[in-house]
């Protein structure tokens, strides 16, 4: 099956969906809006994220073009959106209604199957997360993350490094582990020195994958259970 949506799924979309057009860093919804529409985003990339009662942001995902989000609430009682979705770059993004969806799916089984395998990968995805974040601490998670990130938008050079081409701040890094900036800072220069990444003005190269999976005690799970998305 495709790592992201499944054709099926994405076939839905595109035949009962409403194209909508946003602009960069525009808020599609916040934590506890009506959970009533599911996305699929088309062209562009949207952030996932939660806030803490203290005010920290925690970035739990960051969808990319075939990505779908919101598709957690299907055939829940969830009435709330568990987290916030904001573009970081222009959009393009189609909206189907939950109930639209739902009884969609109920009348297509091979849609409907191939959503539920779908929905336990990103299940797994999750639960992944989760582990490194809990087990390892905040160096483990910083490492995990940087893991995610080649998995997810990494180009690998014929010398073996992995270079992420998206910009990301030390503060947006300390977003998607749950760390603060200086933390993140004080890490990011450890790796720096011992030559396992290098950055510049926020580009990241990896240049020793396996220091920062020994780390983390890789279970060599796949690639797309190990990602952002």
């Amino acid at each position: 099956m495709n790592e992201k949506i499944p054709n099926l799924l994405k076939s839905l979309f595109k035949e009962h969906g409403t194209k909508i057009e946003f602009t960069k860093n525009k808020t599609i919804f916040s934590e506890s809006d009506e959970a009533n529409s599911v996305y699929f985003l088309m062209k562009g990339r949207v952030s996932l994220s939660k806030t803490t009662s203290g005010g920290k942001e925690l970035t739990t995902r960051l969808c990319g073009h075939d990505d779908c989000f919101g598709e957690n609430i299907l055939f829940t009682s969830i009435q709330t959106y568990p987290f916030s979705a904001k573009t970081i770059e222009a959009s393009t993004i189609l909206v189907i209604s939950r109930s639209t969806l739902e009884n969609l799916l109920h009348e297509n089984s091979s849609a409907l199957l191939d959503c539920i395998q779908w929905l336990q990968i990103q299940n797994m995805r999750e639960q992944t997360k989760l582990r490194d974040l809990l087990l390892y601490g905040k160096k483990g998670a910083l490492y995990s993350t940087l893991i995610r990130l080649s998995n997810t938008f990494g180009v690998k050079n014929e010398d073996g490094s992995i270079i992420i081409p998206e910009r990301y701040t030390h503060s947006d890094l300390a977003n998607l582990c749950a760390s603060s900036r200086e933390v993140v800072n004080r890490l990011m220069k450890e790796l720096k020195e011992a030559h396992v990444i290098s950055d510049q003005a926020g580009i990241i190269t990896i240049l020793k994958i396996t220091y920062l999976k020994t780390y983390c005690e890789c279970d060599q799970c796949p690639d797309s259970l190990c990602k952002l998305n």
